[in-house]
C-alpha cells in the first residue's frame, strides 16, 4: 500500500507540473526569441506524460494485488469465524444469506483500498499541486473559482445517507436472492414434481425486481456527487472568467498567466469528480463493512477452561435432569439416563420426543438450559469442542456428503491405510456398488451426494463412521434408507465394529434395536422407561405399545 501510495503521488504531481509549464510556453516559447527552447519544453511535457503513464500502470497492478489479496483474506477470515459460531446461528441465518455475507459483502469492499489510495494519493496530490499553481498565479482568481464549494456540504451529507440506506436494502435483497436460489436448486426435484416452476420463478423475479430498483437508486445517488461537483466547478469557471477577463483586457495580466491558471483549474475537474464519486463508493463499502463487522462481533458461547478428555476406554455417558428448548419451545424436560461404557443403548419414542436433541447436546451443537451431561463423570461443558467432537462418529438419517469422490467422503482428508479403508467399505457394503462405478472409489459423489441413491449415501456415511475409530458411535436412523437384507448385514457389521465402543442408536424400526443392551423410552422430552427389550415388553407401557403396533401383522 505504501508503494502504491508513492506511485499515486508521483502520478498526481505530474498534473501540477504540466499546468506550471503552460505559463512559460505561452509567455516565452511562443515568441520570436523563444523558438530555440521549443524542443526542450516539448521533451519536458512528453517526459511528464511518460512518467504519468508508467506510474499509472504500476500503481494499478499493485492496487489490484492489494484488493484481491485483502478480499480473499477477508473471505477466509469470515468463514473461519463463522465456523466457530453456535448451531443456533445457522438455524436463524439461511445458507444463501451467509454465502452473500462471504462473497457479496467482501466483493463490495474489494476495491475500497484502491479507491481510497487513488483518492488520497493521486487525486488529492493532484488537487494540491494544481491549487498551489493557481494560488501562485492569483489568489483572488483561486478564491473566485472556489466560490461554490461551501454549497456542496449539505447536499453531500444528504446524498451519502441516502446511498447508505439504499445499499443496506440492496445487501439484504441480495441475501434473499441467494437464499431463494439455494432453495430452488436444493429442492429442484420437489419443484418439478409439484409443478412449481412458475411459482418459484415469480418469487425470484419479485426479489430481483426490488434489487434492481435499489441498484438504480444507489447509482443515482452516487452519480449525484460528481454532478454536484460539475455544477460548482461551472460556477467557479464563470466567476473566474468574469474577474480575469477584465484584467487581461486592461493589460494587468498576460494570456500565459490566464492559460496556466485555466489549465490548472481544468485539470482539477476530473480529480474533483473522482473524489466526489469516492464518497459514494465509500458509502457502498461502509454498508458492507458494517454487516461484516457485526458478524465478527458475534461470539460462540463461552466454555470453561478445558479439561483433558478421558482416553483409552469407551466412556460412560450420563444425562442428569437435562432441560433444553429451541427459542420458546421446550424439547427436553428433565431427561435423565445412563449409557453404559462399551454397550449399545437405544433411544426410542414418538417424533418430537427429544431423541435427536440428545445427540445435538452430546456433540456440543447446542447447550442445555439446565442439568448436566457427563462423560465418565466429567461434565462435557469442560471439554473443548474439538476434543469433545473427537469422541463421536455420527451417522444421521440425512447423510451429508460433499461434492468430492467417494474416497474423500469416507476419509475426510485424513491419511487412512488402504487396508483399513477397504475393510470399512466392505463392512458398510459400499464395495457392492462401488465396484460397478467407472472410477470405483474415486467416483464423484455429486453435489450433496446426488450421484448416489439414498441407501448408497447412508452406506458411505456408515463407512465414514466405522473408519473414524472414535470411542462413541451415534446412529440416528442410520439404516433407514437400506433395504431389509442390506439393513440386516450392515447391522451385523455395526454390531461387530461396536465392540469396545459406546454406542447410542435412535431407531423407529424396533427390529433394529432388539439386541440393544439398554433401551431408553422417551416421551415429551422425558425418559419414561429404560431396560432391555424383554423387560420393557413385560412391563407394558409406551415401548410395548409401539412394538405391538409395528408387529401386529406378524402377531
Amino acid at each position: 500500500m505504501a508503494v502504491a501510495f508513492l506511485l499515486m503521488m508521483i502520478e498526481g504531481s505530474t498534473l501540477g507540473a504540466l499546468s506550471w509549464m503552460i505559463k512559460p510556453l505561452f509567455d516565452k516559447v511562443f515568441t520570436p526569441e523563444g523558438a530555440g527552447a521549443l524542443v526542450w519544453v516539448g521533451v519536458g511535457i512528453f517526459g511528464l506524460f511518460a512518467v504519468r503513464a508508467t506510474t499509472s500502470i504500476l500503481s494499478k497492478v499493485v492496487m489490484t494485488r492489494i484488493s484481491q489479496k485483502s478480499s480473499t483474506a477477508m473471505q477466509a477470515d469470515l468463514l473461519r469465524h463463522m465456523l466457530t459460531l453456535d448451531q443456533d446461528f445457522f438455524q436463524v441465518n439461511s445458507p444463501g444469506q451467509l454465502i452473500e455475507r462471504v462473497q457479496g459483502d467482501t466483493s463490495a469492499v474489494q476495491g475500497v483500498w484502491s479507491s481510497v489510495i487513488a483518492g488520497l494519493g493521486r487525486d488529492t496530490i493532484s488537487l494540491i499541486g494544481l491549487f498551489v499553481v493557481a494560488l501562485n498565479i492569483d489568489v483572488h482568481w483561486t478564491l473566485a473559482a472556489m466560490i461554490g464549494a461551501p454549497l456542496l456540504i449539505l447536499p453531500a451529507i444528504v446524498v451519502q445517507r441516502y446511498i447508505r440506506k439504499k445499499v443496506n436494502q440492496s445487501r439484504a435483497q441480495a441475501g434473499l436472492r441467494a437464499t431463494r436460489l439455494d432453495e430452488i436448486f436444493h429442492g429442484i426435484q420437489a419443484i418439478k414434481l409439484n409443478r412449481m416452476e412458475n411459482y418459484q420463478l415469480g418469487r425470484f423475479r419479485a426479489i430481483v425486481g426490488k434489487l434492481v430498483r435499489n441498484g438504480i437508486k444507489t447509482a443515482a445517488g452516487r452519480a449525484a456527487m460528481p454532478a454536484l461537483v460539475d455544477l460548482i466547478t461551472g460556477l467557479g469557471f464563470f466567476a473566474v472568467l468574469m474577474l480575469a477577463g477584465n484584467e487581461i483586457v486592461a493589460g494587468e495580466r498576460t494570456v500565459g498567466e490566464f492559460m496556466s491558471f485555466f489549465t490548472a483549474m481544468a485539470l482539477t475537474f476530473q480529480p474533483m469528480r473522482r473524489l466526489g464519486d469516492l464518497s459514494g463508493f465509500w458509502q457502498v463499502a461502509a454498508a458492507s463493512l458494517t454487516r461484516i463487522f457485526r458478524l465478527f462481533d458475534l461470539q460462540p458461547t463461552p466454555r470453561p477452561a478445558p479439561t483433558a478428555v478421558p482416553k483409552g476406554t469407551p466412556p460412560q455417558i450420563e444425562l442428569r435432569d437435562v432441560h433444553f428448548a429451541y427459542t420458546d419451545m421446550p424439547v427436553l424436560n428433565g431427561a435423565s439416563f445412563t449409557a453404559k461404557a462399551g454397550k449399545m443403548t437405544a433411544l426410542v419414542g414418538a417424533s418430537g420426543a427429544g431423541k435427536s436433541t440428545v445427540f445435538h447436546l452430546l456433540t456440543g451443537l447446542a447447550q442445555p438450559v439446565s442439568g448436566q451431561i457427563l462423560m465418565d463423570g466429567v461434565d462435557i461443558s469442560r471439554f473443548s469442542l474439538d476434543d469433545l467432537r473427537g469422541q463421536f462418529a455420527v451417522v444421521s438419517q440425512d447423510s451429508a456428503l460433499f461434492d468430492e469422490t467417494i474416497r474423500e467422503n469416507v476419509v475426510l482428508g485424513r491419511k487412512i491405510p488402504e487396508d483399513k479403508l477397504h475393510a470399512a467399505l466392505d463392512a458398510a457394503h459400499v464395495t457392492e456398488f462401488v465396484r460397478n462405478l467407472p472410477a470405483g472409489v474415486e467416483s464423484p459423489a455429486g453435489p450433496r451426494g446426488s450421484a448416489l441413491s439414498g441407501g448408497q449415501r447412508q452406506r458411505v456415511a456408515i463407512a465414514r463412521a466405522l473408519i473414524s475409530g472414535t470411542p462413541v458411535l451415534l446412529m440416528d436412523e442410520a439404516t433407514s434408507a437400506l433395504d431389509a437384507q442390506s439393513e440386516a448385514v450392515v447391522a451385523s457389521a455395526l454390531a461387530q465394529q461396536s465392540h469396545g465402543r459406546t454406542m447410542l442408536v435412535i431407531a423407529h424400526r424396533l427390529s433394529t434395536i432388539r439386541e440393544a443392551d439398554s433401551i431408553v423410552v422417551m416421551d415429551q422430552g422425558r425418559v419414561v422407561d429404560q431396560g432391555t427389550h424383554d423387560d420393557l415388553l413385560r412391563r407394558g407401557g409406551i415401548y410395548a405399545d409401539l412394538y405391538r403396533l409395528q408387529f401386529k401383522d406378524q402377531t
